[in-house]
């Protein structure tokens, strides 16, 4: 694309997705709506040019804004189908992958009280005016990136809403249009509130996750209709875990469920030293940096995360510290059901990374003191197991079922030699795992991205 700098563009957004709740209503009780997000791509956008006064960019792939010449964009979003109160409104726009997109200044966001204008019929010369409140504003802004502005006080239900952007600075920023595809203008509205949990625990997630395309805001929408706890397995932040890569690709997608997450790390994030991007943003949710490794209770289930990135903790061997403790821990479980979750798999038949026998003494380990699901990533598809011993052999009696879901965003990669108690595979969907951790079993869903429609579910007793 060629560099083009505008200081205001237009956009109408359709729906793409939606996620909704119901909760169900007690006796006496008024429903209580859950939140529910959807979010809505560019139909249409534009800018405007001076030193172009009659040229039309409609159709262009890039969005300028610049003080020098005077570019301007203008964006206009139709929304439809809200049925609760708008909790939040966010528009996301990204920075274009080409030298010069980026700029000390993002630009400033304002309402417009014309929505009528046509995308392939506005120029400088007859462009609507940017009239309306100012929304927000954005400082720097880098290369190839994700950036959101909130606009919940302007977009409050269903309507038509047009949004201008200018920029004081002579060094203009340039955006993504709509005709990009992935990196459209996005807006994400929230209605609704969420209800505390109720009934049996929950535990959600996937690994492999956050990049600079779409996918990972696909499945963060499962996640917003989703309540319970959020875990990760592993490579949370592509491409190396950085602390600009939590920001630019994981927080404007599942960090806003960042409270109620329990991650585990990645090989990815481990590409930044000490994996200390991952570690600085997740807090002390993450466990102690210098181990990535802790345990927690939901209801009736003791889960364990634990850290695969072997040699950054001492070894995943037996009698290796991670062992030892993982031992100990289960020792001093009083809970009947276990889960643990990691990022490398013991057991794949994934064609990219073969099966990772560093872990196996903690499959040992867990095996050993009945455990009953392990979860892992690094394999960016989806695969469920048979209840195996820590050889992979068929135990019906004491197996630890495995799941591989490396479908939180990343890529996803083909099969290979399909190992012989692989039950469930996919490697054409992004999405979610959903257990429900009931007081003696447990029930598995893989919950795919909107527009796709492969499933898997079941049920099984713990030991």
């Amino acid at each position: 694309m060629s560099r083009r700098k505008a200081a205001v563009s237009a956009a109408v957004i359709s729906l793409v997705s939606a996620t909704t709740v119901a909760v169900l209503t007690s006796a006496g009780i008024a429903p209580v709506a859950a939140a529910a997000t959807t979010t809505f791509t560019a139909v249409a956008d534009t800018h405007v040019d001076n030193s172009a006064a009659s040229t039309n960019y409609g159709t262009s792939g890039q969005l300028g804004v610049d003080n020098s010449p005077i570019k301007r964009t203008f964006l206009k979003f139709t929304v439809s189908g809200l049925t609760e109160t708008v909790s939040s409104a966010k528009l996301r726009v990204h920075t274009d992958d080409v030298a010069g997109a980026e700029s000390d200044n993002g630009g400033t966001f304002r309402s417009m009280s014309n929505t009528t204008w046509s995308e392939t019929g506005v120029t400088w010369n007859n462009q609507p005016a940017i009239d309306g409140a100012t929304l927000g504003s954005l400082g720097s802004v880098a290369r190839n990136t994700w950036y959101e502005i909130d606009v919940t006080s302007y977009v409050t239900g269903n309507g038509t809403f047009s949004i201008g952007v200018t920029s004081a600075s002579s060094n203009g920023a340039d955006y993504d249009s709509r005709e990009t595809g992935a990196t459209a203008p996005q807006l994400v509205v929230t209605t609704g509130t969420t209800p505390p949990p109720s009934g049996d625990p929950v535990l959600v997630g996937a690994g492999d996750i956050a990049t600079s395309g779409s996918a990972d805001s696909a499945t963060a929408n499962l996640l917003d209709g989703i309540s319970g706890t959020v875990f990760t397995a592993g490579d949370n932040a592509y491409p190396d875990g950085t602390a600009s890569d939590f920001t630019n690709y994981y927080n404007p997608t599942w960090g806003r469920h960042k409270a109620r997450t329990r991650p585990s790390p990645g090989n990815h994030d481990y590409h930044t030293p000490g994996a200390s991007g991952y570690f600085n943003y997740f807090g002390a949710n993450a466990g102690d940096p210098a181990k990535g490794y802790y345990s927690y209770d939901l209801g009736n289930w003791h889960v364990v995360a634990l850290n695969s990135n072997c040699s950054a903790v001492g070894g995943c061997g037996a009698g290796s510290p991670q062992e030892q403790w993982l031992r100990a821990d289960l020792a001093a479980s009083t809970k009947p059901c276990t889960v643990a979750y990691w990022h490398h798999p013991r057991f794949t038949s994934g064609s990219t990374h073969g099966p990772n026998t560093a872990v196996g003494p903690l499959v040992q380990a867990l095996y050993d003191n009945n455990a009953d699901v392990i979860v892992a990533g690094h394999n960016h598809q989806y695969e469920r197991f048979a209840p195996i011993n820590p050889s992979g052999a068929l135990d019906t009696a004491r197996g630890i079922r495995h799941f591989v879901a490396g479908t939180g965003g990343a890529g996803l990669y083909s099969f290979g030699t399909i190992h012989p108690n692989s039950q469930a595979r996919n490697n054409t969907t992004h999405g979610v795992l959903k257990l429900t951790l009931h007081s003696n079993s447990y029930t598995w869903e893989f919950k795919p991205v909107a527009g796709k429609t492969y499933t898997d579910s079941g049920t099984t007793s713990c030991h």
